[in-house]
């Protein structure tokens, strides 16, 4: 073997690997200020506004500052409203296969459209028979969305300026928006979906907490018991040893006090989140610390988990709900120092 080789033995685990899917997500909160705020309650109202520059260029969609001087800009331009307003393609580019979060269900084309009356172009979903159809300074017509509510998608799609019918709100009438004050919140949903797969080690311990047992791992290299147990000796690289059971009892080395809410908490603040040594383990693990209030919480403070029950338990961190105090006196802070 070569300085270059490297080799690494990998043992097939007993038992399947466990997976599951994953759906993270938040809602993303912004306010628009005075500019965007004007372009997305314009959006609402079925109006298309910009803003002027300097040297009196229109910008779809707005701009915030002058790209000459820097100023800010304060000169708003309707560039259309209403039905029928019309552009150009720029550039466009085919989608063959459309994804979940896409704006129309069936193939279409993203186009950089410059509608008249505009200098700059906009984003924006083109709906047509097929990449054949389409081509940079083809005309095009927008459609509004049935219901507006000041956001970019008010703006269904464009399609061909010649094409017969709509997908939208209907050329004779302009439907109604909802909503009369002017847009200065907008939220919008992040989301991503994954399948986690778990490895060996991680299985065996998911399988463990949903038998109400804590897993860890022993370094081949040392003493020290990982929680939850890795493969691979992070601070090495050499194969982890033998598997160790752990206590659900332990020691609060750090913690933090949550005070502000936010969109998806499922307990009311005050409460604390902590790092919790567990008695043979040597990495603290983070969890919640609840069953008194939460400025009684202190390093030191001995803690024991509090299980869900066995026929709910799921193979996740979710396994034990939190973790409250034993009324044990507090740990010796030497017993718990190095992990901080």
């Amino acid at each position: 073997m070569t300085s270059r080789e490297i080799v690494v033995d990998i043992i097939p685990p007993d038992e399947p690997v466990l997976s599951a899917p994953l759906a993270p997500s938040f809602d993303y909160t912004r306010s628009t200020g005075p500019v965007l705020g004007a372009f997305f309650t314009g959006l609402r109202e079925g109006r298309l506004v910009g803003t002027r520059d300097s040297r009196g260029a229109v910008h779809l969609p707005p701009v915030e500052f002058d790209p000459h001087t820097h100023e800010a800009l304060t000169e708003f331009v309707e560039v259309g409203s209403g039905t029928g307003i019309e552009g150009v393609v720029v550039v466009w580019t085919w989608v063959p296969e459309p994804a979940d979060v896409a704006p129309l269900d069936s193939p279409f084309a993203w186009a950089l459209v410059r509608f008249d009356g505009a200098d700059t172009a906009i984003l924006l979903p083109l709906a047509a028979d097929g990449p054949g159809s389409v081509s940079s300074g083809m005309r095009v017509r927008l459609l509004w969305s049935a219901e507006r509510t000041g956001t970019i998608h008010d703006i269904a799609c464009v399609v061909p300026a010649d094409a017969a019918g709509d997908t939208g709100s209907g050329d004779d009438e302009l439907a109604q928006s909802s909503g009369d004050e002017a847009v200065s919140m907008l939220v919008t949903p992040i989301g991503l979906s994954v399948t986690h797969t778990a490895s060996p080690a991680e299985s065996e311990f998911l399988r463990a907490i949903v038998q109400g047992r804590m897993l860890g791992r022993r370094r081949s290299n040392g003493p020290e018991v990982y929680v939850p147990p890795r493969d691979y000796c992070p601070s090495d690289g050499v194969a982890m040893g033998e598997y160790v059971e752990v206590s659900d009892v332990g020691t609060v080395t750090t913690f933090g006090i949550v005070n502000v809410p936010f969109a998806g908490q499922e307990i009311k603040p005050p409460y604390v989140t902590a790092y919790i040594l567990l008695d043979g383990s040597d990495v603290p693990i983070q969890h919640l610390v609840l069953g008194c209030e939460a400025s009684e919480v202190r390093m030191g403070m001995r803690v024991r988990a509090i299980w869900t029950p066995e026929a709910d338990r799921p193979a996740s961190m979710k396994a034990i709900t939190h973790f409250e105090p034993t009324g044990d006196p507090d740990a010796d802070p030497d017993s718990y120092a190095h992990h901080l």
